[in-house]
């Protein structure tokens, strides 16, 4: 929806986060600049500050601002101000139209607001489930026979579905059951992995209904299920460090690999039921590991821990209950499945 805004200058927020250390600005940080299209939030942040997670303090935000940046559009300009002492961010709204007198534009579509992070990079996590409960796979219908009795299916072949009766959904992602997502703490049982295979569209309902499939990521095969298609809004939260201190490690990196880089996706341990939201920032960490320093002369040699080691950031884009995604955001080492995550 559009709505009519006033092309001033705005302070967003009356209340700020504590927090413990003070603000790094980057050593050659602009004092403004002006948004174009294909920026994002967390970038933007990164001009200003050397920790980007901390924005919201900068801005003196709240909670709901937090949540809802959607005010921040290309040509829009970002001011840092220094007259308090400490630095303070601000927004001019819509710098192509500010006049000497306050005047009216019209707000872009939320469609064209910037992101938090690249889009592009966790698109197919944001719009498909890939975390199901056990067993959940097994009640939706699925494929059952193939055109010309192929073995393989791909974009553009046919295949016959179990049942998809009148009135079902047009539109659905093809799914395979994946491995159990296990904490490696506890040893719970946090949810199963759906690999996502590619899309089909109802051709013709009945039992047996018949689909076209118009996308595939992989091999589609007889006994892969369907999941009905749902539209699900990309939230678009500035990032922001937990209020709480969490705790948590990688399960799983995308690809099934041991090691992953920069702008990867890991699934993590923790989700709302730990307290976990979108938009929320963790540090990277390294476990130390165990040494024995060696015997010297008659000295029993003993085994000594060396320290944990931080070495990146990822973002927290899509939360389950006891899982969620994360993009890996800086990393100055490969990112192993089991490091841990905290808050930063």
């Amino acid at each position: 929806m559009k709505k009519p805004i006033l092309a001033l200058i705005l302070l967003f927020g009356l209340s700020s986060l504590s927090t413990a250390t003070e603000i790094a600005l980057q050593d050659h940080h602009p004092d403004r600049y002006v948004v174009v299209k294909g920026d994002t939030l967390w970038g933007i942040a990164g001009k200003f500050l050397k920790d980007p997670w901390r924005w919201p303090e900068i801005w003196k935000m709240n909670k709901p601002q937090i949540k809802n940046p959607h005010w921040i559009y290309p040509g829009d300009m970002i001011v840092l101000d220094m007259s308090s002492g400490s630095p303070e961010l601000r927004l001019v709204k819509g710098i192509e139209t500010i006049k000497l007198s306050p005047r009216v534009r019209v707000e872009p579509a939320e469609a064209s607001a910037i992101p938090s992070i690249p889009l592009a990079a966790i698109g197919p996590f944001i719009s498909k489930p890939l975390v199901i409960a056990e067993g959940e796979l097994e009640k939706a219908p699925y494929i059952i026979g193939t055109e010309e009795s192929r073995v393989i299916l791909g974009a553009g072949n046919s295949a016959y579905v179990q049942s998809i009766e009148e009135g079902g959904a047009l539109n659905w992602h093809i799914y395979r059951p994946g491995k159990a997502l296990v904490d490696p703490d506890s040893n719970e049982t946090l949810g199963y992995e759906a690999i996502y295979l590619g899309d089909a569209k109802i051709n013709r309902f009945g039992a047996p209904a018949t689909i076209n499939i118009t996308k595939s990521t992989q091999e589609i095969n007889v006994g892969d299920r369907l999941v009905e298609m749902k539209e699900e809004a990309t939230s678009a939260y500035v990032p922001h460090a937990p209020e709480k201190m969490i705790l948590g490690r990688i399960v799983s990196a995308y690809g099934g690999v041991a090691e992953v880089g920069k702008g990867s996706i890991v699934t993590l341990n923790k989700g709302n039921r730990d307290g976990l939201e979108v938009g929320h920032v963790l540090a990277l960490y390294r476990h130390g590991r165990n040494i024995s320093p060696g015997a010297h002369d008659d000295i029993s040699p003993e085994i000594v821990k060396l320290p944990d080691e931080r070495y990146g950031l990822v973002f927290v884009f899509r939360v389950f209950d006891k899982l969620s995604y994360a993009l890996v955001m800086q990393s100055e080492r490969p990112v192993q499945v089991l490091d841990d995550v905290r808050t930063p």
